[in-house]
């Protein structure tokens, strides 16, 4: 637990910014329940699927390999790799998730790069919107059919949504070329998380919730682009400020899962409430323009 949690109040909800994983699902039945979660085997990922299995539920756990996946979990877990930077991956995923797995009840969208130190692309794409974004939105619409009847759907956002360029998404240099700063980059690719799930709210009202959540600061292995000495800065400010594992799992482990989350949709998250996003992230506009570029781009994917 961060000296932080001591000092932020709890939310409605009952929860708040020191809530773990496992107290946000205490006592929910989830069994007969199926829950998809990409970046099953690190992080957040890892303490998500556990809880949720600890609960009954029968996990989809996707990871970049099919070995990564099966040696992350135990519990009843049906390891799938899907790489999220590969089109091909991610459609081998889909069709066998059509094929083998029952409906889904939940599908928490997790997995994620960050702050890439030097530009890279794929599909002349920049990496971490492609990877942050496009990969998801493949997979999260090529499910769409095979989602349960009041499904929920999890985007794992960030705060650094605000640091996205002033417009919003720079739709004229998706690659990056023209100008590339890691945490812009980065902040874009959450802001498109965040715009995603406004307009897959809209798109699916009625037939499922859709929520975006902000996990908090944690220590993980999406630290691991950044330089040594922003990597020492959080090892030594973790005991303080940085939320745990279990703690960073929580918001999404609500949204899941959580009785008083099953009405909520289009919402931002953050401390098992719901919060304020940055003012462009509710532009319907932007929102539906980014939609209809992700269709363009995902049609031109090999």
């Amino acid at each position: 637990m961060s000296l932080l949690s001591l000092f932020k109040p709890k939310g409605p909800s009952g929860f708040g910014y020191g809530s773990t994983a496992e107290e946000v699902v205490a006592g929910i039945d989830l069994t007969d329940k199926t829950v998809l979660v990409t970046g099953c085997n690190s992080g957040i990922g890892s303490i998500t699927v556990q809880a949720l299995a600890d609960r009954g539920a029968r996990i989809l756990a996707l990871a970049r390999t099919e070995e990564k996946a099966r040696a992350a979990v135990t519990g009843i877990v049906t390891p799938l790799a899907c790489e999220l930077s590969q089109p091909s991956s991610i459609r081998s995923c889909v069709d066998r998730i059509k094929k083998e797995a029952p409906k889904i009840d939940v599908l928490i969208a997790n997995a994620g790069i960050m702050a890439l130190p030097e530009l890279q692309q794929a599909f002349g794409i920049e990496l971490q919107f492609f990877t942050n974004h496009i990969g998801h939105f493949l997979l999260v619409t090529g499910l769409l059919d095979h989602l349960s009847e009041n499904a929920r759907v999890v985007i794992v956002s960030s705060t650094a949504h605000r640091r996205a360029p002033e417009e919003g998404i720079r739709f004229d240099d998706l690659s990056g070329e023209k100008m590339y700063d890691p945490w812009t980059a980065y902040g874009q690719s959450k802001l498109a998380n965040i715009l995603f799930t406004k307009e897959l709210a809209r798109r699916l009202a009625g037939k499922a919730v859709v929520n975006a959540v902000h996990p908090g600061v944690i220590k993980t292995n999406l630290a691991r682009s950044m330089n040594v000495g922003v990597r020492l800065a959080m090892t030594l400010a973790s005991p303080l400020v940085l939320k745990s594992l279990t703690e960073g799992a929580a918001t999404q482990c609500w949204a899941a899962a959580h009785p008083d989350a099953a009405e909520l949709t289009g919402e931002y998250m953050a401390d098992c409430m719901v919060a304020s996003p940055k003012k462009i992230a509710l532009d319907q506009s932007l929102s539906e323009r980014l939609w209809l570029e992700s269709e363009r781009i995902v049609a031109r994917l090999p």
